[in-house]
């Protein structure tokens, strides 16, 4: 099942481009070349991609109108900029990544290897299957109780009938078993839509690995003709803290892609999960993590010494993306002083926003020389 991607560009040089890219990482194109014959395609079909150049008219309306529209919503979405344009407008419409004029075969394959991996996650993430299995409902809130039938499930979610007359809403914990399983599933969800009659979904919060790893592989055998994963990508750490990472990739993930990340190095292994906070086309991403628990931070703290210890030491490192958090990208929450000294490398993520991409490398530079000397930090 091919990818699909909505372009909208009336430049026949950068569609040409753009055509044989992604027809070689197996996306379709539906092009467009005009706002009016685009927004008809998005209230219509579903894309895993949103491609628009910002210089036509009625882009802007298109890039908001994916970001609202149901089937749509959750599409990768790409602006392509004239040079000079400035980014934070291209992200506030809703864009994940940002192709700059002239569009080259491989500038655009650079930032499609990372959109594919995303778009192929997103569509795993979202894509549901008819099952009718008993799920048992505990609210977290109220303590109410409910044994209904699901009408279909996903990785991120599931639908379901409630029994006639009830509202439910919050958060709540769901138990079930998927069929021929003898594994008992229990994840936090809250309610995401409502539909006619009796039928809502609600979305799955704060999976634990084994709900994560049961689900994944129950949908794969149970969607044969889901394509597989991209492999995950290899990519190079430059900077390490407790709080976080900085690596150098040159097909890096949008702000907001929710990411694993798995270090190697003189036989220490960590597993990592985390959300992109920065993101500098073609050079490379921050990383802040989003395990804090102790054993977490105890192996960090092991690699961190390590790598203090060894210094031309070249740790091996893959990041695989899990999907768009867009709760993540609404705001960076700046946690209260928990007495611990703040954390450099996540207060230089918080404030990149008024650096330039010179001057956020240049504070990441002095960090790092500072760090060695004090030899804290990779």
């Amino acid at each position: 099942m091919d990818l699909k991607s909505l372009l909208l560009c009336s430049d026949e040089k950068i569609v040409r481009v753009l055509r044989r890219t992604l027809g070689d990482l197996e996306i379709g194109v539906e092009h467009c070349t005009s706002s009016e014959v685009a927004l008809r395609h998005l209230t219509r079909e579903r894309f895993e991609a949103i491609i628009v150049d910002c210089s036509g008219p009625g882009a802007e309306a298109v890039l908001r109108s994916a970001r609202a529209a149901p089937c749509n919503k959750r599409a990768v979405a790409v602006a392509i900029l004239d040079h000079g344009v400035g980014l934070r407008s291209a992200f506030s419409l809703g864009a994940h990544f940002i192709l700059y004029k002239p569009v080259s075969v491989e500038r655009a394959k650079s930032s499609f290897r990372a959109a594919r991996a995303l778009m192929k996650k997103e569509r795993r993430r979202n894509a549901r299957i008819p099952v009718h299995i008993p799920v048992e409902m505990s609210s977290l809130e109220s303590g109410a109780r409910f044994k209904v039938n699901t009408t279909d499930l996903g990785e991120g979610g599931l639908a379901l009938s409630l029994p006639r007359r009830s509202k439910p809403h919050g958060r709540w914990q769901l138990k079930f078993t998927l069929p021929g399983s003898a594994i008992a599933l229990k994840v936090d969800a809250e309610f995401a839509w409502e539909g006619s009659g009796t039928q809502v979904g609600l979305r799955f919060h704060d999976q634990s690995p084994a709900v994560k790893r049961e689900l994944h592989e129950w949908l794969g055998s149970n969607t044969p003709d889901m394509e597989k994963d991209d492999p995950p990508a290899c990519c190079q750490l430059t900077d390490l803290s407790l709080g976080g990472c900085y690596l150098d990739i040159s097909s890096p993930f949008p702000v907001s892609t929710r990411v694993t990340l798995s270090m190697r190095a003189a036989g220490l292994k960590l597993k990592t999960e985390g959300v992109v906070r920065v993101m500098h086309a073609e050079k490379g991403m921050g990383v802040e993590f989003t395990k804090s628990t102790a054993e977490h931070r105890a192996l960090l703290e092991k690699f961190l010494a390590l790598l203090n210890e060894n210094r031309d030491l070249l740790p091996e490192l893959m990041v695989e993306p899990e999907g768009l958090d867009t709760e993540s990208a609404e705001k960076i929450e700046i946690p209260s002083d928990s007495g611990e000294p703040e954390d450099s490398l996540i207060g230089l993520f918080r404030k990149q926003s008024a650096l330039s991409t010179d001057s956020f490398m240049a504070e990441l530079r002095k960090q790092r020389g500072l760090a060695a000397t004090a030899g804290v930090s990779a």
